[in-house]
Order: C-alpha cells, then structure tokens, then sequence
C-alpha cells in the first residue's frame, strides 16, 4: 500500500473510531505525505528561553529571536507556499525550530558556546521588554558589555552537533 492509500485509509478509521456513524470521505495526500523519502537535515534551528519567563514573554521572545535568523541565513528559509486555489503565502524555515528552556546560568553558559564556536545567533535580553521599538532594542543591547547581558533567550542555527553542544544542559520547552 503507498503512502497516499495509507493516509486515506487512517483518515476513514479516524472517522469511524471519533464516534462518526458514517465513514468520513477520504482526502486526498498531501503531496508531502505521498513523497515516501524522509527529509533529514544535517542543522538545526534552536531557541532556548529562560524558565522563568510569563508565557506572553516566551511567545514574544521566541517570535523576535527566530525573525533575526531569517533576515541573515536564506539557506533556512524554504520556498513560498501557495494554496490549492494558487493564493500566494510567504516562505518560512525549511526546517522545525526546537524551543528549550534552562536557567539564567544554562542561557549565559550557552551564550559563552555559541561565542566561542561563531554560530549565527540572535540575543534577547531582559531589557528589550522594556522598550517598543527596534532602535531602542539595538540600543539596549549595544549598552551592555557581552559578559553581563541579562539573556532571557538565544536563537542560534548551525550543524546539529554544534548545536547541542551549545544547548548542553538545556531541556525541551514543556
């Protein structure tokens, strides 16, 4: 059986299996799913956040953090996306983006890491809550000397390995 028969066969037994008296049509594959070759990537796109944070903060400081990435680093971004009546809809990471969270110690340390290994990374600090607007958040940033940035996220992209070394000690975000 293809991997196209296999998703309309699971979305009939879904169906059926909700409670449905009658069999739910199927619908048609993705054309993602009927490709039967997994993606692999050999990068990987991370944000880690500081546990203490309101979610509204981590939502916000994610959102900042992974925009900065995109702008720099077109290799992550993929194609534009378009829907079946050929509406036109921007491109977005070709890739997942993992969300962890760790201590203020685990983001300093981790900061110290990518330093050290020159990964692409993006920087949010407890100041930028404060402000409202991109001039100020640059200025925020600039005011403060690397060693006592007060980090409540970091965004970085590079080779996996690279990556988990920085990310060492960190856990996945709940």
């Amino acid at each position: 059986m293809d991997s196209a028969n296999t998703t309309n066969t699971t979305n009939t037994t879904n169906a059926t299996a909700a409670g449905n008296t009658t069999l739910a049509p199927a619908t048609p594959a993705a054309p993602a799913a009927a490709n039967a070759e997994q993606i692999r990537f050999d990068t990987k796109i991370a944000v880690l956040l500081r546990e203490d944070l309101e979610t509204w903060q981590r939502l916000n400081v994610t959102a900042f953090l992974v925009s900065g990435l995109g702008t720099e680093l077109p290799e992550v971004i993929g194609e534009p996306y378009e829907d079946a009546d050929g509406v036109p809809c921007l491109p977005m990471f070709r890739q997942p983006v993992l969300v962890f969270e760790g201590t203020k110690e685990t983001l300093k340390t981790a900061h110290a890491r990518v330093l050290s290994r020159s990964l692409p990374r993006a920087v949010f600090t407890s100041d930028l809550f404060a402000t409202g607007n991109d001039r100020d958040n640059r200025a925020a940033v600039r005011a403060v000397p690397t060693a006592d940035l007060d980090l409540v996220g970091l965004a970085l992209y590079g080779p996996k390995n690279a990556v988990d070394k920085v990310l060492k000690g960190a856990r996945m975000h709940p």
